[in-house]
């Protein structure tokens, strides 16, 4: 079934806000200053952060990838407390909220080929970058343009169901 990115994006906005906070809040975390943001437009890119040149090089790794970790630790969290009503049968409407905003916050976890261009750029062009972090840097960007393709066959829906839903779920057979 297709449909259109901007539908989708329209739909999971809250994920976006989320991504684009997680580079705005890794860019205030590493002093880089930053000269505008843009949390949710309609059109392509959905938001930005536009920020100065990164110093250290490896802070523009952590810029790039900031929100799969942002996303993906706010999501659990989010979702957490919905999951057992809804995995029981007993949700209330707050209930299905939180796991929508689970999902879609989960679903825009990963990386934009965008932020995959920049840390490219910044990283593997850069002459002060340690040989190191190019050996790390090279497999994240591969693996940001893989979850792209992989978006067109809904990975980035799975990604953002299994840490609203599945994580919940994993945790609640441990604990119980």
């Amino acid at each position: 079934m297709f449909i259109p990115g901007a539908v989708i994006t329209a739909v999971t906005f809250p994920g976006v806000v989320v991504h684009e906070f997680a580079h705005q809040l890794f860019c205030r975390l590493f002093g880089v200053a930053i000269f505008e943001v843009k949390y949710f437009q309609f059109g392509n890119p959905a938001g930005y952060v536009i920020h100065e040149p990164v110093r250290n090089p490896v802070h523009q790794l952590f810029i790039g990838t900031g929100p799969f970790f942002i996303n993906t630790i706010l999501a659990a969290l989010i979702a957490f407390p919905a999951a057992l009503p809804v995995a029981l049968g007993e949700a209330s409407f707050i209930d299905f909220l939180l796991i929508y905003l689970g999902v879609c916050v989960g679903m825009h976890a990963f990386p934009s080929t965008g932020d995959a261009k920049t840390m490219w750029n910044g990283l593997m062009k850069g002459e002060n970058t340690p040989l190191w972090l190019k050996a790390v840097t090279a497999p994240v960007v591969g693996l940001i343009y893989l979850g792209a393709l992989g978006s067109m066959v809904w990975l980035d829906l799975f990604y953002g169901m299994a840490v609203a839903l599945g994580f919940p779920a994993i945790l609640m057979q441990l604990v119980i």
